[in-house]
Protein backbone atom coordinates (compact mmCIF):
# COMPACT_ATOMS: atom_id res chain seq x y z
CA UNK A 1 0.00 0.00 0.00
CA UNK A 2 2.55 2.24 1.19
CA UNK A 3 2.30 5.96 2.29
CA UNK A 4 3.22 9.65 1.99
CA UNK A 5 3.22 12.82 3.48
CA UNK A 6 4.83 16.35 3.78
CA UNK A 7 4.62 19.70 3.51
CA UNK A 8 5.98 22.47 1.79
CA UNK A 9 6.06 26.44 2.89
CA UNK A 10 8.89 28.36 1.49
CA UNK A 11 7.54 31.01 3.82
CA UNK A 12 9.07 28.79 6.92
CA UNK A 13 12.35 29.28 8.49
CA UNK A 14 12.31 26.12 10.49
CA UNK A 15 15.74 24.29 10.99
CA UNK A 16 16.26 20.59 9.13
CA UNK A 17 16.02 18.56 12.54
CA UNK A 18 12.39 20.12 13.21
CA UNK A 19 11.44 19.76 9.46
CA UNK A 20 12.56 15.89 9.74
CA UNK A 21 10.58 15.42 13.18
CA UNK A 22 7.47 17.01 12.04
CA UNK A 23 7.39 15.05 8.89
CA UNK A 24 8.48 11.81 10.60
CA UNK A 25 5.65 12.10 12.89
CA UNK A 26 3.39 13.06 9.88
CA UNK A 27 4.81 9.94 7.86
CA UNK A 28 5.03 7.71 10.91
CA UNK A 29 0.87 8.12 11.51
CA UNK A 30 0.70 6.06 8.25
CA UNK A 31 2.20 3.17 9.27
CA UNK A 32 -0.58 0.79 8.80
CA UNK A 33 0.02 1.77 4.98
CA UNK A 34 3.52 0.84 5.00
CA UNK A 35 5.62 -1.18 8.08
CA UNK A 36 8.68 -1.90 6.15
CA UNK A 37 10.68 1.36 5.49
CA UNK A 38 10.49 4.91 6.79
CA UNK A 39 12.04 7.63 4.38
CA UNK A 40 12.19 11.08 5.18
CA UNK A 41 13.89 14.06 2.82
CA UNK A 42 14.10 17.53 3.66
CA UNK A 43 15.16 21.02 2.33
CA UNK A 44 15.29 23.45 4.78
CA UNK A 45 16.22 26.71 2.34
CA UNK A 46 13.34 25.68 0.27
CA UNK A 47 11.59 24.88 2.97
CA UNK A 48 10.09 21.35 1.71
CA UNK A 49 9.68 17.72 3.57
CA UNK A 50 8.70 14.68 2.02
CA UNK A 51 8.14 11.45 4.38
CA UNK A 52 7.23 7.85 3.28
CA UNK A 53 6.02 5.04 5.19
CA UNK A 54 7.23 1.75 2.69
CA UNK A 55 5.18 -1.63 2.00
CA UNK A 56 7.97 -3.56 -0.09
CA UNK A 57 6.48 -5.52 -2.59
CA UNK A 58 8.42 -4.95 -5.62
CA UNK A 59 12.10 -4.25 -4.73
CA UNK A 60 12.52 -5.90 -1.42
CA UNK A 61 15.97 -4.24 -1.25
CA UNK A 62 16.85 -0.85 0.52
CA UNK A 63 17.11 0.03 -2.90
CA UNK A 64 13.70 0.66 -3.05
CA UNK A 65 13.74 3.41 -0.13
CA UNK A 66 12.06 6.46 -0.75
CA UNK A 67 12.06 9.92 -0.68
CA UNK A 68 14.30 8.65 -4.07
CA UNK A 69 16.22 11.33 -5.48
CA UNK A 70 16.86 11.07 -9.26
CA UNK A 71 20.36 9.95 -10.50
CA UNK A 72 20.64 13.12 -11.65
CA UNK A 73 19.71 14.96 -8.34
CA UNK A 74 17.34 17.03 -9.61
CA UNK A 75 13.98 15.31 -8.65
CA UNK A 76 12.74 13.51 -5.22
CA UNK A 77 10.28 11.43 -5.46
CA UNK A 78 7.58 10.01 -2.91
CA UNK A 79 5.22 7.62 -4.44
CA UNK A 80 2.70 5.12 -3.78
CA UNK A 81 1.04 3.10 -6.15
CA UNK A 82 2.38 0.73 -9.04
CA UNK A 83 2.63 1.02 -12.81
CA UNK A 84 2.36 -2.02 -14.68
CA UNK A 85 4.27 -1.39 -17.22
CA UNK A 86 7.34 -0.35 -15.90
CA UNK A 87 9.44 -2.93 -17.18
CA UNK A 88 8.30 -1.54 -20.72
CA UNK A 89 9.39 1.95 -19.56
CA UNK A 90 12.74 0.61 -17.97
CA UNK A 91 13.47 -1.06 -21.02
CA UNK A 92 13.07 1.94 -23.19
CA UNK A 93 15.00 3.95 -20.68
CA UNK A 94 18.15 1.35 -20.92
CA UNK A 95 18.05 1.74 -24.71
CA UNK A 96 18.61 5.44 -23.70
CA UNK A 97 21.15 5.12 -21.79
CA UNK A 98 19.87 4.99 -18.02
CA UNK A 99 21.84 2.45 -15.29
CA UNK A 100 19.28 1.68 -12.65
CA UNK A 101 20.46 1.00 -9.23
CA UNK A 102 17.78 -1.18 -8.25
CA UNK A 103 14.86 -2.96 -9.80
CA UNK A 104 11.77 -0.51 -8.46
CA UNK A 105 8.71 1.07 -10.05
CA UNK A 106 9.64 3.85 -8.39
CA UNK A 107 12.74 4.36 -9.67
CA UNK A 108 11.81 4.16 -13.20
CA UNK A 109 8.92 6.57 -12.80
CA UNK A 110 11.61 8.44 -11.29
CA UNK A 111 14.10 8.06 -14.26
CA UNK A 112 11.43 8.92 -16.62
CA UNK A 113 11.12 12.33 -15.50
CA UNK A 114 14.55 13.20 -15.97
CA UNK A 115 14.46 11.71 -19.30
CA UNK A 116 11.08 12.49 -20.80
CA UNK A 117 9.74 15.21 -18.26
CA UNK A 118 6.55 15.02 -15.97
CA UNK A 119 4.11 14.82 -18.45
CA UNK A 120 5.66 12.65 -21.24
CA UNK A 121 5.91 10.65 -18.09
CA UNK A 122 3.10 10.52 -16.71
CA UNK A 123 1.32 9.98 -19.99
CA UNK A 124 3.40 6.69 -20.20
CA UNK A 125 2.31 5.49 -17.27
CA UNK A 126 -0.41 2.55 -16.91
CA UNK A 127 -1.75 1.58 -13.71
CA UNK A 128 -3.32 3.26 -9.76
CA UNK A 129 -0.35 6.09 -8.21
CA UNK A 130 -0.53 8.75 -6.36
CA UNK A 131 2.83 10.91 -6.19
CA UNK A 132 5.06 13.82 -5.07
CA UNK A 133 7.70 14.68 -7.11
CA UNK A 134 10.05 17.95 -5.74
CA UNK A 135 12.07 19.41 -8.84
CA UNK A 136 15.11 20.75 -6.83
CA UNK A 137 16.23 23.09 -9.93
CA UNK A 138 12.80 25.16 -10.10
CA UNK A 139 12.03 24.61 -6.99
CA UNK A 140 8.30 23.45 -8.12
CA UNK A 141 6.02 20.67 -6.20
CA UNK A 142 4.06 18.66 -8.03
CA UNK A 143 0.95 16.12 -6.69
CA UNK A 144 -0.11 13.86 -8.71
CA UNK A 145 -2.35 11.21 -8.92
CA UNK A 146 -3.80 8.32 -11.92
CA UNK A 147 -6.47 9.24 -14.23
CA UNK A 148 -9.31 7.51 -12.24
CA UNK A 149 -8.07 8.36 -8.73
CA UNK A 150 -7.72 5.37 -7.22
CA UNK A 151 -4.89 5.63 -4.46
CA UNK A 152 -5.92 8.72 -2.21
CA UNK A 153 -3.84 11.85 -2.47
CA UNK A 154 -5.04 14.83 0.20
CA UNK A 155 -4.03 17.78 0.18
CA UNK A 156 -4.53 21.60 2.14
CA UNK A 157 -3.33 24.80 2.20
CA UNK A 158 -2.80 27.44 5.12
CA UNK A 159 -1.54 30.06 3.65
CA UNK A 160 1.97 29.96 2.40
CA UNK A 161 1.83 26.05 3.91
CA UNK A 162 1.12 23.34 1.79
CA UNK A 163 0.67 20.05 3.49
CA UNK A 164 -0.46 16.50 1.56
CA UNK A 165 -0.41 12.48 2.87
CA UNK A 166 -1.74 9.84 1.41
CA UNK A 167 -4.72 10.04 4.34
CA UNK A 168 -6.14 12.93 6.04
CA UNK A 169 -4.75 11.94 9.47
CA UNK A 170 -1.28 12.88 8.17
CA UNK A 171 -2.24 16.25 8.78
CA UNK A 172 -2.75 16.41 12.33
Amino acid sequence: MCGLAGFFDSAAKVGASEMERICGAMADSLVTRGPDDRGVWCDPEAGIALGFRRLSIIDLSPLGHQPMVSANGRYVLTYNGEVYNFQDLRTELEAAGITFRGHSDSEVILEGFARWGLEATVCRMIGMFALVLWDRETRELHLVRDRLGIKPLYWGRQGNLHLFGSELKAFR
